[in-house]
This record gives structure tokens, sequence and C-alpha cells, in this order.
């Protein structure tokens, strides 16, 4: 197929314009600007305010979860989540090398090591299978928990990313953590609005992490959110990212190492207004999905739809080429026809910082890597 001339048009009549189609980009289509007035005619610009408090509760309703706890960012949401499940310096935490670089930098942030283990090719999330097949070969339960018998660490928790808002294989997953008593911390980063079996995705870890980026489903300008139905974790976690400040009208007192990753009450008054319209993001990016199911099909191009008792929310949508020159020309023939499409990140062990880390195979990751492109993706 030369060119992808008509993946251009197409593209171009959906968003129902010649110009330059983006990757993602938000939409203010509520109350957004309203409750910005509202939150800087009150002064609480910073780090508390009445946003940050319905925000947080709305997070509970959304993932359907006991707590919330809003953050700067969903990174720092993951680094403080992997601390909480008891990740300490030297400890070993399985997740995908497929995945965005924060997913293997929060780990390091904690001074551990990410063990990168391969993917599904149906998720493009971390395989049940693989990290099975990794804990048989390597794993060893003593009194305090699983250890690496080949580097004698401990391996404190799962971090799976559920990719572009697919949901990983949750039961299967949680199954294999259970058998060799380690937690999961859920990177939810993407999947804000997405379904495993009847249950919102992050409320099946120990934690979950949602970022707020500016390309995110509903954005916060920057910001993430930390939920839980554990109580005393998700009160811990307030906690840590407030400084670890003990509670005083007026004295300062920190008992021990904290951080200041608090979102700022004018981010959240934004995200308040975008978790509003969430419902009607999630909606819309199903019509496009459909629409792009019935001209990709046509095309003869495999776009990537959600599995059986899933439900996907479409954040970012793909196309499965069939090959790494297919891709590069898939690639090249959009962008120079000004629609944004992009690759799958590549492989956090072909990164410098992360090239010694332990990795098995990849087969699954390096067959996505070579043929995953992403598309056009915004809420009309």
């Amino acid at each position: 197929m030369e060119n992808f001339e008509g993946v251009i048009k197409y593209i171009k009549n959906l968003y129902d314009t010649r110009d330059f189609i983006p990757l993602h980009v938000p939409k203010f289509l509520g109350k957004e600007k309203d409750y910005l007035m509202e939150c800087i005619d009150t002064t609480f610009v910073s780090s508390v305010g009445k946003f940050v408090n319905r925000f947080e509760y709305q997070m509970t309703q959304i993932t359907k979860t006991k707590r919330a706890i809003a953050v700067v960012n969903g990174t720092s949401g993951i680094q403080v989540s992997l601390r909480l499940v008891g990740v300490k310096s030297g400890d070993e935490v399985l997740t995908q090398a497929l995945t965005f670089v924060a997913t293997a930098n929060a780990i390091t942030y904690n001074n551990a090591h990410p063990v990168f283990l391969d993917v599904d090719l149906d998720t493009m999330g971390l395989s049940p299978k693989a990290v099975s097949e990794f804990l048989e070969n390597n794993g060893e339960l003593r009194e305090d928990g699983c250890y690496n018998k080949k580097t004698g660490r401990k391996i404190s928790a799962c971090l799976p990313m559920h990719t572009f808002g697919f949901p990983v294989h949750l039961d299967e997953l949680i199954l294999v953590c259970n058998t060799w008593r380690i937690p999961i911390v859920e990177d939810a980063a993407e999947s804000l609005g997405s379904e495993y079996k009847g249950r919102p995705t992050g409320s099946y870890g120990e934690l979950g992490v949602f970022s707020f980026n500016g390309n995110k489903i509903v954005t916060s300008g920057g910001g993430g959110a930390i939920v839980s139905n554990s109580i005393p974790l998700a009160e811990r976690a307030k906690y840590l990212t407030t400084t670890a400040k003990q509670p005083h009208p007026y004295e300062y007192f920190h008992d021990e190492l904290g951080y200041n990753y608090r979102m700022p009450n004018i981010n959240a008054a934004l995200a308040c207004a975008q978790l509003e319209q969430l419902e009607s993001f999630l909606n819309e990016k199903r019509t496009i999905a459909n629409l792009y199911i019935d001209f990709f099909k046509n095309e003869g191009i495999k776009f990537r739809t959600e599995l059986p008792n899933t439900k996907a929310n479409y954040w970012l949508m793909c196309v499965e080429l069939e090959n790494k020159k297919e891709r590069d020309l898939f690639l090249k023939s959009t962008n120079n026809g000004q629609v944004m499409t992009r690759p799958i990140w590549q492989l956090m062990f072909k990164l410098p910082m992360y090239k010694d880390c332990f990795r098995d195979n990849q087969k699954n990751a390096l067959f996505l890597e070579e043929r995953i492109v992403n598309i056009p993706s915004s809420v009309r």
C-alpha cells in the first residue's frame, strides 16, 4: 500500500479539517473556566483547597475505590506507591519493557531494580505467563516474601501497565503474584475509564496510579492520582506526598522523609471540570474507534480493539502494520501528510540507563515495537 493516501484523507475527513491533525489534544467543553476563576477568587491556588478534596472524591467514585490522593503527576504517584507496598533500596520490581519511561523511572527513584518481562500480544501489557515463568526459574519464597535466588534480591512488587488503556490479564496476574506473595501496583496512567470484568482498572492492585497530563483522556495540565481500597495505605500515601508533616495548627514537624508531591488546587479545579465530562469523552472515543474499525478493516490494516470481558477507554488508538518496513512507510507518509502518528515506545532495555537490567527474551515486545503505530485519537 503506497503512501497511505486513503488513510490520510479519511483521518482528515474524520476530524473535518485539512490542517495538521495532532495525536491527542485536550478538549475544554465544560466548566473549566468557571472553576479556575472560582479557584483564583478564593486565593487558594496552591496545595490545599476545596477542588483538591472534590477531585479526590470524584476519583473514588470513578474508580470504585475507598480513597484517592491527588498528586503532582503519575510518576510521583507510582514512586510513592511502590514505597508503600514495601519496595526498598536494592529490591527488584517486575514490570514490562514495552512502556513509557516513567514506569521504569519510578522504580529507579526508589533505588530499586526493574526486571523487564515480556508482554502479551493481545493486551500489549505485562504477561502473566512471562511473570510465572520468571518466578518458576528464579523465585524463592522465604519467611518475609519472595526473593530472586540468583541475585539474592527481594522481589518486592509487580508493576503492570495498561498500555494505551487496554487492561492486562489481571485475574491471571493476580493469581501468580498471590502465589509468590508479591504485591501489585497498577500503572493505570493511561487507562482512566477502562474496565476489566466490570471493575475499573486501578482498583485491582494494592494501589493504582493515574495520570492527568495534557495528553491524557482528561487533564489537569499536570497531575496524577493514587487510588486504593486500603484506607491505611491511602492515608499513608497522603501523608508521604504532603511532606510527612504532622497535623498542627501552626507548628511544623516532619517525622520522616516525605515528598512535596501535592497537586495544586488550581490544577485540581481544571481536573474536576474535566472529570465531569469523562463519560461523554469515553462515548465519543468509542464512536471514533468504531469508525476506525470499519475503515481499517476495508484497508486491510489491523486496528487494535478491546478484548472480551474488558472495556478500553481508547485513549490512544493504534494500528498494527505487517512489519517494520511497512510501519516506517506508514509513519513517514502520514506525518508528511500532516497527520501525526508515532511508533510505540522504544523498549526500556534499549535505553542507556536500563541496558544492564535483567530481561527475558522479549519476543512479543520486540514484535510489537516493530509494528504498532498510534493514530489521531482526540475527542472531536
